[in-house]
């Protein structure tokens, strides 16, 4: 009976929808960064929402990945891996790294991304 109950969980998990931000795309998933609390970075930025469970982009410097599980319209990056080559542009990377592990919503409006929290940070990407 035991095997019976677990196959039957292992079944209906396997079969649920994405339900991350992922699944509310219009378009292929990839945004670029427009802003960090309403300023310009000074150095460009991606975010790829395309694959279920998954973010991953180009920082200012380095390819970077994370899981993203939370039910849309949730948001949670973490942790977050990258490549770890040098440029002029660290101390931009740093910051965006550090806001986007800050991001606890998500909302889709039209080509736009916007990721924020309750302390009132935000993060704005368009659509290329």
């Amino acid at each position: 009976m035991s095997r019976l109950i677990f196959a039957f969980a292992f079944l209906t998990s396997a079969c649920q929808a994405d339900e991350t931000v992922t699944a509310y795309l219009s378009g292929s998933g990839l945004f670029d960064l427009v802003s960090i609390d309403g300023a310009p970075l000074g150095a460009e930025a991606t975010i790829d929402l395309s694959q279920a469970g998954r973010i991953q982009g180009q920082a200012p410097c380095n390819q970077y990945f994370a899981d993203q599980n939370a039910v849309y319209p949730w948001f949670e990056a973490g942790p977050i891996g990258a490549t770890r080559m040098a440029c002029d542009k660290l101390a931009e990377e740093t910051t965006f790294f550090s806001v986007l592990s800050e991001m606890t919503l998500s909302e889709i409006v039209g080509n736009t991304l916007i990721l924020s929290n309750t302390d009132g940070r935000e993060m704005v990407f368009q659509a290329p």
